[in-house]
Protein backbone atom coordinates (compact mmCIF):
# COMPACT_ATOMS: atom_id res chain seq x y z
CA UNK A 1 0.00 0.00 0.00
CA UNK A 2 1.15 3.33 -0.85
CA UNK A 3 1.98 5.58 2.04
CA UNK A 4 3.97 8.07 0.70
CA UNK A 5 2.68 11.25 -0.92
CA UNK A 6 5.18 11.89 -3.66
CA UNK A 7 4.84 8.08 -4.58
CA UNK A 8 1.16 8.34 -4.51
CA UNK A 9 1.39 11.30 -6.61
CA UNK A 10 3.87 9.76 -9.24
CA UNK A 11 1.73 6.39 -9.66
CA UNK A 12 -1.59 9.11 -10.10
CA UNK A 13 0.59 10.56 -12.69
CA UNK A 14 1.47 7.67 -14.48
CA UNK A 15 -2.47 6.60 -14.50
CA UNK A 16 -3.80 10.27 -15.82
CA UNK A 17 -1.74 10.57 -18.67
CA UNK A 18 -4.46 7.93 -20.08
CA UNK A 19 -6.56 10.45 -20.28
CA UNK A 20 -4.81 14.40 -19.80
CA UNK A 21 -2.67 16.24 -21.54
CA UNK A 22 -1.47 17.70 -17.88
CA UNK A 23 -1.28 14.31 -15.65
CA UNK A 24 1.10 15.82 -12.89
CA UNK A 25 -0.37 19.19 -12.96
CA UNK A 26 -3.70 17.41 -12.88
CA UNK A 27 -2.58 14.61 -10.15
CA UNK A 28 -1.04 17.50 -7.66
CA UNK A 29 -4.25 19.58 -7.80
CA UNK A 30 -6.20 16.82 -6.84
CA UNK A 31 -4.01 15.78 -4.22
CA UNK A 32 -3.55 19.26 -3.04
CA UNK A 33 -7.45 19.20 -2.29
CA UNK A 34 -7.32 15.69 -0.48
CA UNK A 35 -4.63 17.59 1.83
CA UNK A 36 -6.88 21.15 2.34
CA UNK A 37 -3.94 22.94 1.11
CA UNK A 38 -2.83 25.14 -1.81
CA UNK A 39 -0.43 23.46 -4.33
CA UNK A 40 2.23 25.48 -3.39
CA UNK A 41 2.64 24.13 0.31
CA UNK A 42 2.09 20.80 -1.15
CA UNK A 43 5.01 20.50 -2.94
CA UNK A 44 7.10 22.07 -0.41
CA UNK A 45 6.18 19.50 1.80
CA UNK A 46 5.50 16.14 -0.34
CA UNK A 47 8.69 14.69 1.34
CA UNK A 48 7.32 14.36 4.96
CA UNK A 49 3.40 13.67 3.81
CA UNK A 50 1.38 10.51 3.67
CA UNK A 51 -0.95 10.66 0.97
CA UNK A 52 -4.60 12.00 2.00
CA UNK A 53 -7.05 9.37 2.34
CA UNK A 54 -9.26 10.83 -0.38
CA UNK A 55 -6.94 11.42 -2.43
CA UNK A 56 -7.62 7.81 -4.47
CA UNK A 57 -11.29 8.83 -5.10
CA UNK A 58 -10.53 12.14 -6.37
CA UNK A 59 -8.02 10.58 -9.02
CA UNK A 60 -10.80 7.99 -9.69
CA UNK A 61 -13.23 10.82 -10.74
CA UNK A 62 -10.31 11.85 -13.09
CA UNK A 63 -9.69 8.79 -14.47
CA UNK A 64 -13.81 8.77 -15.28
CA UNK A 65 -12.89 12.49 -17.53
CA UNK A 66 -14.58 14.71 -14.75
CA UNK A 67 -12.62 17.96 -15.14
CA UNK A 68 -10.19 19.25 -12.34
CA UNK A 69 -12.17 22.45 -11.50
CA UNK A 70 -15.16 20.55 -10.93
CA UNK A 71 -13.47 18.35 -8.74
CA UNK A 72 -11.91 20.57 -6.44
CA UNK A 73 -14.64 23.68 -7.28
CA UNK A 74 -11.90 25.92 -8.08
CA UNK A 75 -10.14 27.33 -11.27
CA UNK A 76 -7.93 30.02 -11.05
CA UNK A 77 -8.11 33.04 -13.38
CA UNK A 78 -5.99 35.44 -14.14
CA UNK A 79 -5.23 36.98 -10.42
CA UNK A 80 -8.20 35.36 -8.90
CA UNK A 81 -9.37 31.93 -8.02
CA UNK A 82 -12.64 31.12 -8.59
CA UNK A 83 -15.47 28.89 -7.88
CA UNK A 84 -16.47 26.69 -10.51
CA UNK A 85 -19.88 24.63 -11.25
CA UNK A 86 -21.10 22.41 -13.68
CA UNK A 87 -23.40 25.45 -14.10
CA UNK A 88 -20.96 27.69 -16.14
CA UNK A 89 -17.78 27.13 -18.62
CA UNK A 90 -14.69 26.47 -17.21
CA UNK A 91 -12.41 29.50 -17.21
CA UNK A 92 -9.11 28.70 -19.66
CA UNK A 93 -5.80 30.31 -19.66
CA UNK A 94 -6.64 31.11 -23.81
CA UNK A 95 -9.57 33.47 -22.14
CA UNK A 96 -7.13 35.79 -20.10
CA UNK A 97 -5.84 37.04 -23.97
CA UNK A 98 -9.10 39.04 -24.01
CA UNK A 99 -7.19 40.70 -20.39
CA UNK A 100 -4.06 41.01 -21.99
CA UNK A 101 -5.64 43.16 -25.09
CA UNK A 102 -7.49 45.39 -22.74
CA UNK A 103 -4.44 45.79 -20.77
CA UNK A 104 -2.15 46.84 -24.02
CA UNK A 105 -5.04 49.10 -25.22
CA UNK A 106 -5.85 51.11 -21.96
CA UNK A 107 -1.64 51.53 -21.12
CA UNK A 108 -0.71 54.35 -19.85
CA UNK A 109 -4.56 55.61 -19.09
CA UNK A 110 -6.31 55.44 -16.13
CA UNK A 111 -8.39 52.58 -17.68
CA UNK A 112 -11.76 51.61 -18.75
CA UNK A 113 -14.17 53.29 -15.76
CA UNK A 114 -17.54 50.80 -17.55
CA UNK A 115 -17.16 47.12 -18.20
CA UNK A 116 -20.09 45.03 -19.89
CA UNK A 117 -19.04 41.38 -19.76
CA UNK A 118 -21.62 39.80 -21.90
CA UNK A 119 -22.20 35.94 -21.08
CA UNK A 120 -20.33 36.27 -17.86
CA UNK A 121 -20.50 32.58 -16.65
CA UNK A 122 -18.70 32.28 -13.46
CA UNK A 123 -17.48 36.13 -13.84
CA UNK A 124 -14.40 35.38 -14.24
CA UNK A 125 -13.54 38.45 -17.53
CA UNK A 126 -15.53 40.97 -15.29
CA UNK A 127 -14.35 40.30 -12.00
CA UNK A 128 -10.82 39.68 -13.50
CA UNK A 129 -10.63 43.33 -15.11
CA UNK A 130 -12.57 44.79 -11.79
CA UNK A 131 -9.57 43.46 -10.21
CA UNK A 132 -7.55 44.66 -12.64
CA UNK A 133 -8.58 48.85 -12.39
CA UNK A 134 -9.89 49.26 -9.13
CA UNK A 135 -11.51 52.38 -10.10
CA UNK A 136 -13.52 50.35 -12.44
CA UNK A 137 -17.33 48.93 -11.78
CA UNK A 138 -19.08 46.72 -14.57
CA UNK A 139 -22.06 45.18 -15.23
CA UNK A 140 -22.52 40.79 -16.10
CA UNK A 141 -24.98 39.81 -18.10
CA UNK A 142 -26.14 36.14 -18.52
CA UNK A 143 -29.40 34.30 -19.66
CA UNK A 144 -28.80 31.74 -16.83
CA UNK A 145 -29.92 32.29 -13.22
CA UNK A 146 -27.84 29.56 -12.19
CA UNK A 147 -25.04 31.06 -13.62
CA UNK A 148 -25.32 34.46 -12.02
CA UNK A 149 -25.09 33.36 -8.91
CA UNK A 150 -21.46 31.52 -9.72
CA UNK A 151 -20.98 34.97 -10.93
CA UNK A 152 -22.54 37.03 -7.74
CA UNK A 153 -20.46 34.09 -5.21
CA UNK A 154 -17.36 34.96 -6.34
CA UNK A 155 -17.77 38.61 -6.93
CA UNK A 156 -18.43 38.44 -2.90
CA UNK A 157 -15.57 35.95 -2.24
CA UNK A 158 -12.73 38.22 -4.45
CA UNK A 159 -13.69 41.89 -2.58
CA UNK A 160 -15.40 42.87 -5.83
CA UNK A 161 -18.94 42.51 -5.20
CA UNK A 162 -19.55 46.56 -4.57
CA UNK A 163 -18.62 46.96 -8.03
CA UNK A 164 -19.86 44.96 -9.77
CA UNK A 165 -23.76 44.14 -11.04
CA UNK A 166 -24.82 40.94 -12.59
CA UNK A 167 -28.30 40.78 -14.90
CA UNK A 168 -30.24 38.30 -15.97
CA UNK A 169 -30.49 39.02 -20.07
CA UNK A 170 -29.83 38.11 -23.84
CA UNK A 171 -26.92 39.76 -24.69
CA UNK A 172 -27.32 43.60 -25.38
CA UNK A 173 -31.19 43.30 -25.11
CA UNK A 174 -32.22 46.39 -22.36
CA UNK A 175 -28.83 47.45 -22.69
CA UNK A 176 -28.45 51.30 -23.69
CA UNK A 177 -25.61 52.97 -21.60
CA UNK A 178 -22.08 52.42 -23.31
CA UNK A 179 -18.91 51.11 -21.92
CA UNK A 180 -15.12 51.79 -22.12
CA UNK A 181 -14.57 47.99 -22.41
CA UNK A 182 -16.63 45.02 -23.44
CA UNK A 183 -16.11 41.74 -23.00
CA UNK A 184 -17.48 38.34 -24.01
CA UNK A 185 -16.39 34.70 -24.41
CA UNK A 186 -19.42 33.77 -26.44
CA UNK A 187 -20.33 30.20 -27.63
CA UNK A 188 -18.89 29.61 -30.98
CA UNK A 189 -19.10 25.87 -31.39
CA UNK A 190 -20.80 24.60 -34.51
CA UNK A 191 -23.73 22.49 -32.95
CA UNK A 192 -22.64 18.52 -33.31
CA UNK A 193 -19.60 18.91 -33.52
CA UNK A 194 -17.59 15.99 -31.09
CA UNK A 195 -16.13 17.47 -27.90
CA UNK A 196 -13.89 15.57 -25.73
CA UNK A 197 -15.52 14.08 -22.59
CA UNK A 198 -14.43 17.12 -19.93
CA UNK A 199 -16.38 19.29 -21.90
CA UNK A 200 -19.61 17.85 -23.88
CA UNK A 201 -20.59 15.79 -20.93
CA UNK A 202 -19.85 18.25 -17.79
CA UNK A 203 -20.18 21.69 -19.20
CA UNK A 204 -23.48 23.40 -20.43
CA UNK A 205 -24.41 23.01 -23.63
CA UNK A 206 -25.49 26.75 -23.85
CA UNK A 207 -21.99 28.29 -23.33
CA UNK A 208 -20.70 25.77 -25.97
CA UNK A 209 -22.96 25.69 -28.98
CA UNK A 210 -23.65 28.52 -31.62
CA UNK A 211 -25.50 27.07 -34.76
CA UNK A 212 -24.59 25.14 -37.51
CA UNK A 213 -21.45 27.45 -38.13
CA UNK A 214 -20.49 28.91 -34.59
CA UNK A 215 -21.26 31.99 -35.68
CA UNK A 216 -24.53 32.49 -34.33
CA UNK A 217 -23.95 34.56 -31.60
CA UNK A 218 -21.35 36.75 -33.30
CA UNK A 219 -24.16 37.89 -35.91
CA UNK A 220 -25.81 39.23 -32.68
CA UNK A 221 -23.03 41.01 -31.32
CA UNK A 222 -21.43 42.59 -33.87
CA UNK A 223 -24.36 45.28 -34.58
CA UNK A 224 -24.66 45.95 -30.84
CA UNK A 225 -21.17 47.20 -30.58
CA UNK A 226 -20.46 50.29 -32.06
CA UNK A 227 -23.91 51.58 -30.34
CA UNK A 228 -22.51 51.23 -26.85
CA UNK A 229 -18.89 51.29 -26.95
CA UNK A 230 -18.05 54.66 -25.39
CA UNK A 231 -15.53 56.76 -27.44
CA UNK A 232 -11.74 55.34 -26.98
CA UNK A 233 -13.05 52.43 -25.84
CA UNK A 234 -12.93 49.07 -27.21
CA UNK A 235 -14.39 45.22 -27.01
CA UNK A 236 -12.68 41.70 -26.59
CA UNK A 237 -14.20 39.06 -28.02
CA UNK A 238 -13.33 35.18 -27.72
CA UNK A 239 -13.11 33.22 -31.07
CA UNK A 240 -12.30 29.87 -32.00
CA UNK A 241 -8.82 28.75 -33.16
CA UNK A 242 -10.58 28.60 -37.04
CA UNK A 243 -12.66 31.87 -36.73
CA UNK A 244 -10.27 34.72 -37.54
CA UNK A 245 -11.49 35.13 -41.05
CA UNK A 246 -15.40 34.00 -40.24
CA UNK A 247 -16.15 36.08 -37.31
CA UNK A 248 -13.81 38.78 -38.35
CA UNK A 249 -16.08 39.19 -41.21
CA UNK A 250 -19.03 39.88 -39.03
CA UNK A 251 -17.68 42.53 -37.13
CA UNK A 252 -16.31 44.54 -40.42
CA UNK A 253 -19.21 45.00 -41.82
CA UNK A 254 -20.62 46.50 -38.99
CA UNK A 255 -17.60 49.83 -39.75
CA UNK A 256 -15.52 47.99 -36.73
CA UNK A 257 -12.24 48.16 -36.74
CA UNK A 258 -10.71 44.82 -35.86
CA UNK A 259 -7.46 43.28 -35.14
CA UNK A 260 -7.17 39.41 -34.06
CA UNK A 261 -5.00 38.33 -31.06
CA UNK A 262 -3.52 35.13 -30.46
CA UNK A 263 -2.93 33.26 -27.13
CA UNK A 264 -0.01 31.61 -25.77
CA UNK A 265 0.01 28.58 -28.58
CA UNK A 266 0.18 30.95 -31.29
CA UNK A 267 -3.33 30.80 -32.18
CA UNK A 268 -6.28 33.24 -33.43
CA UNK A 269 -7.87 33.70 -29.56
CA UNK A 270 -9.28 37.33 -29.50
CA UNK A 271 -10.96 40.12 -31.84
CA UNK A 272 -9.89 43.45 -30.60
CA UNK A 273 -13.00 45.89 -31.82
CA UNK A 274 -12.90 49.26 -31.44
CA UNK A 275 -14.98 52.76 -33.57
CA UNK A 276 -13.44 53.68 -36.69
CA UNK A 277 -13.79 57.69 -34.97
CA UNK A 278 -12.65 56.47 -31.56
CA UNK A 279 -10.02 58.78 -29.70
CA UNK A 280 -7.76 57.01 -27.43
CA UNK A 281 -8.49 57.74 -23.54
CA UNK A 282 -5.62 60.13 -22.58
CA UNK A 283 -3.73 59.86 -19.07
Amino acid sequence: MIASAGQALRAATERLVAVSDTPRLDAELLMAHAAGMARGDLLLRLGDMEMPEAFVALIDRRLAREPVSHITGRRDFWTLELTVTPDVLTPRPDTETLIEAAVAHFAGTPGPGRILDLGTGSGALLLAALDQWRGATGLGVDISPAALEVARGNAERCGLAERAVFRQGDWFTGIDECFDLILANPPYIATGTALPPEVGEHEPALALFAGADGLDVYRTLAPGLAARLASGGMAAIEIGFDQQDSAARLFVAQGLTISVLTDLAGRPRCIKATCPAAVPISG
